[in-house]
């Protein structure tokens, strides 16, 4: 049985993102089947569901290009709060080697509501080690709970401490049985079809916890099985001297020499991306997950994301890990992408709307969905309604500029035009049992 129509009424204004990058005033959004209808004035359809939003800004659901979802039980962590991307890395790496399926699942409940309230209704999720019997199965339960849109990679680390590596090496995996697993997950989760509610990655972590060997050959897989690639790249000062000192190159060339450049490709933070590298990633149709938050908090840098999209680099947004990050909320980092631009360039280098594009249809296009991060007819109906009635925007002279005066919290979120947030409350799980799990699994982690 095909669900009712949905019509979403009198928005003061809907930010369409769109080819043309038209708004639209006192109008409305007809829906069916999950799909965008229609857009305009006026519109009508007996049956319809009909969702007011007089006083409110309606844009496409926001889009997350990177997270480590199951960090969300480690955040705040003292001896991490204060510490460079390694430091953090060995003050943490302990912690999570404790973790079971359970904290998995729960952490990824977490995270995924609390970017549903931010307005994201597409997030990926690096996933890169798997203690205790712990898989990528148990975020995707999770995921399917939530009714987020959910690109799930499936991260690898397989250089331990013995070897040079930085991680223990009880987290790390053989090589062998993780490309094993790579193609048990791909053929059970990936779905490459337009509006899919779930695709699959591969993603070995980093240049510093796998090999040559394991990022050639992930390659190569990906592109057998048609599924898109992603790892971490040039974050911070310490991670080129190691690419320089092991490598004998710069992680852009790295990259490109190991088949991971391409339009199926994104790489998180690229902080560090020279002016070669970024032409590279340009000409290639690379995608990079610019993570503001986390590059503040780890005091990695600012990213060049304005020479980037100058240069034509596919840029998105990502919240990154709870534990490099602390929060999770996606209204909140596209703010902060649009003001480090600012502090680097100057108050003209990113307006409110252009920050607003590289949270929506720049994500999505980074993670090859063409078809959300915009409202247009035919495109998927993710949809964010912010009520821009509130203290946060009163006085503001435009709704559009939801970033300079608005809510970072939606009053309504639709994903393929289900309902997931209604009146500021998720709506798909019982957020409160949940986050009294996750008290409890924190406190058991710290003790």
């Amino acid at each position: 049985m095909t669900a009712r129509p949905l019509l979403i009424r009198k928005a003061d204004a809907i930010l369409t993102m769109d080819d043309a990058r038209r708004e639209l005033r006192g109008a409305d959004i007809l829906i069916e089947d999950g799909k965008v209808q229609a857009l305009g004035q006026g519109l009508t359809a007996p049956g319809a569901e009909v969702v007011l939003a007089e006083g409110c800004l309606v844009t496409p659901g926001l889009v997350n290009t990177h997270h480590h979802l199951y960090q969300s039980l480690t955040r705040a962590v003292p001896g991490a709060q204060d510490a460079l991307l390694f430091g953090w890395l060995q003050r943490l790496y302990p912690i999570w080697a404790r973790f079971g399926p359970e904290h998995m699942h729960v952490s990824t409940l977490t995270g995924l509501a609390e970017l549903a309230l931010s307005g994201c209704t597409l997030t990926s999720d690096h996933l890169y080690l798997y203690p205790n019997g712990a898989r990528l199965d148990d975020t995707i339960a999770a995921a399917q709970d939530i009714g987020l849109r959910f690109h799930a990679t499936r991260g690898a680390m397989s250089i331990g401490e013995s070897d040079g590596g930085l991680p223990p090496d009880g987290l790390v995996e053989g090589e062998a049985a993780i490309l094993e697993d790579c193609i048990r997950v791909v053929d059970a989760f990936h779905d490459p079809r337009e509006g899919a509610m779930l695709r699959v990655g591969l993603a070995p972590c980093s240049p510093f916890s796998v090999s040559r060997d394991l990022m050639r050959e992930a390659a190569l897989l990906a592109r057998d099985k048609g599924v898109m690639l992603h790892t971490h790249l040039a974050e911070n000062e310490e991670d080129i001297a190691y690419s320089l000192e092991t490598f004998g190159c710069r992680p852009g060339q790295y990259a490109e020499d190991l088949g991971w450049t391409g339009d199926d490709v994104w790489h998180a933070h690229c902080v560090k991306l020279d002016a070669r590298e970024i032409d590279l990633f340009a000409r290639s149709g690379t995608g990079v997950a610019h993570c503001p938050c986390s590059n503040c908090r780890l005091g990695s840098g600012i990213a060049p994301v304005r020479v980037m999209r100058d240069a034509g680099v596919k840029v998105g947004l990502g919240v990154d890990g709870s534990a490099s990050n602390d929060t999770a909320n996606m209204a909140l980092e596209a703010r902060q992408a649009m003001l480090l631009q600012r502090v680097a360039k100057g108050a003209d280098a990113m307006g409110a709307r252009e920050a607003l594009e590289i949270a929506t249809r720049g994500g999505a296009d980074v993670l090859g969905r063409p078809e959300c991060g915009r409202l247009a007819p035919g495109t998927q109906a993710d949809i964010a309604i912010w009520d821009m009635r509130g203290v946060e925007a009163a006085g503001s002279w435009d709704p559009a500029a939801l970033l300079l005066a608005g809510p970072s919290k939606v009053r309504d979120l639709f994903v393929q035009g289900r309902r997931i947030v209604a009146d500021g409350r998720l709506v798909t799980i019982d957020l409160p049992r949940v986050l009294e799990r996750q008290r409890v699994l924190a406190e058991g982690l710290a003790n």
